[in-house]
């Protein structure tokens, strides 16, 4: 299994060598692609942080993932409804990687070892992605708020090797990703910091493990 670094040193000769990566800057806040016409991309976020966003019928916001470096996306891992418009948003000033998906197979015009290194280092990849989408779909599972809310804090705990850490996001992100009111959301937190579940500060949190749910 590859590391990060490993990945991101991949990633940055890929970018330099390979004719059929290519790369683009977007700044923060502007949509670095969607999924309502079908592309055929797969992407690599080089630098940078960024949202998948997904509007339904009636206009609401869900946050379908968060994307830090080194992830990939790509209408592969959702595919295209007319009912629902997905786009990637940057959160920060990001450099993103495409590449088209029959030409992951391609030998590059270059005949670059990192494009061929692509096939094995993809593994990788994949393996990050599912393990992200599965934590997802547990998350999601839960029916209160205050389940989706432990189970999110658990998950960053144990990524972190820590009981306290930082919520990466805002509030009002946080509860588009629990798809939950944000309201409702806030009040919860306040009873998880008052039942003695959390200690609360800011967006900061620190987990009570004596305390069981």
């Amino acid at each position: 299994m590859y590391s990060n670094f490993e990945i991101k040193e991949f990633t940055q000769q890929l970018q330099n060598f390979c004719s059929k990566a290519q790369s683009k800057k977007v700044l923060k806040n502007n949509t670095i692609t969607t999924y309502i016409k079908n592309r055929n991309q797969f992407c690599i976020l080089k630098k940078g942080k960024a949202d998948i966003i997904r509007y339904d019928v009636n206009g609401n916001k869900t946050i379908i993932e968060t994307l830090k470096e080194q992830d990939i996306f790509g209408e592969l891992f959702f595919p295209i409804k007319n009912s629902n418009e997905i786009f990637v948003v940057a959160k920060t000033d990001c450099e993103v990687i495409y590449f088209l998906y029959e030409d992951i197979a391609k030998k590059c015009n270059n005949s670059c070892k990192f494009h061929e290194e692509l096939n094995s280092i993809l593994l990788s990849l994949l393996t990050n992605k599912i393990i992200t989408q599965n934590i997802r779909i547990k998350l999601l599972t839960k029916r209160s708020i205050r389940g989706k809310l432990q189970s999110y804090f658990d998950s960053l705990s144990k990524s972190l090797s820590s009981n306290t850490f930082l919520i990466p996001m805002s509030y009002t992100d946080l509860a588009d990703y629990l798809s939950v009111d944000r309201s409702a959301m806030m009040r919860e937190l306040k009873s998880l910091h008052e039942d003695g579940f959390i200690i609360k500060n800011g967006n900061k949190i620190t987990l009570n493990k004596e305390k069981k749910s």
